[in-house]
């Protein structure tokens, strides 16, 4: 009898250590992926903003700014800093953000869409209806989209993490904005 209640003791006990181990390495796992995509949401967002503060008038005589909707943005950088002034998209794909660059060719330069290369940059985004990019004029007041282009001063970005949505923690919320240096009247 001692040998059987000791044997359903450690049996037990075996369960729960084994449990809590299993649930340790779930939490870990959890953690890790969504430390990582608020990372790589992180580093998306701030190459965004370097890009955007930088626009050029195209290659080809463009204006710097192409489109300004609620969930997507393209305008011309010079963002590989090879002289020549690229097309760069971001748009909100679903739960991905994505990058696309499009670079000029031929004599007068021009841009094939057919020629975008794109990327994700970053993976768990569930903005779904609440806009990525918002867009202002000189006297910081919102401009609804799709924004004139000639009106944009300042451009605020915005996007929710969250690797599982139905489970805790709630969504990481990243902002920032860009004051567009080529467009500043205030100069």
């Amino acid at each position: 009898m001692e040998i059987l209640v000791a044997m359903a003791i450690f049996i037990i006990a075996s369960i729960l250590i084994w449990m809590f181990i299993r649930n340790s390495y779930r939490v870990q796992n959890f953690s890790f992926e969504q430390s990582s995509a608020i990372t790589e949401a992180r580093r998306g967002i701030e190459t965004m903003i370097k890009e955007a503060r930088e626009a050029l008038p195209g290659d080809n005589g463009a204006y710097p700014l192409v489109l300004a909707e609620d969930q997507e943005f393209i305008f011309y950088a010079d963002f590989d800093r090879d002289d020549a002034v690229e097309k760069v998209h971001y748009w909100l794909d679903g739960s991905d953000f994505k990058k696309g660059v499009i670079e000029p060719s031929g004599v007068p330069a021009s841009y094939n869409p057919e020629d975008e290369q794109t990327e994700i940059i970053s993976r768990y985004v569930r903005n779904e209806e609440v806009a990525v990019f918002t867009y202002f004029d000189g006297d910081y007041a919102t401009l609804t989209a799709p924004a004139d282009l000639d009106e944009i001063k300042l451009i605020h970005s915005f996007l929710k993490i969250n690797i599982y949505p139905d489970r805790a923690p709630l969504n990481y919320e990243l902002e920032s904005d860009v004051s567009i240096r080529n467009l500043k009247e205030n100069l």
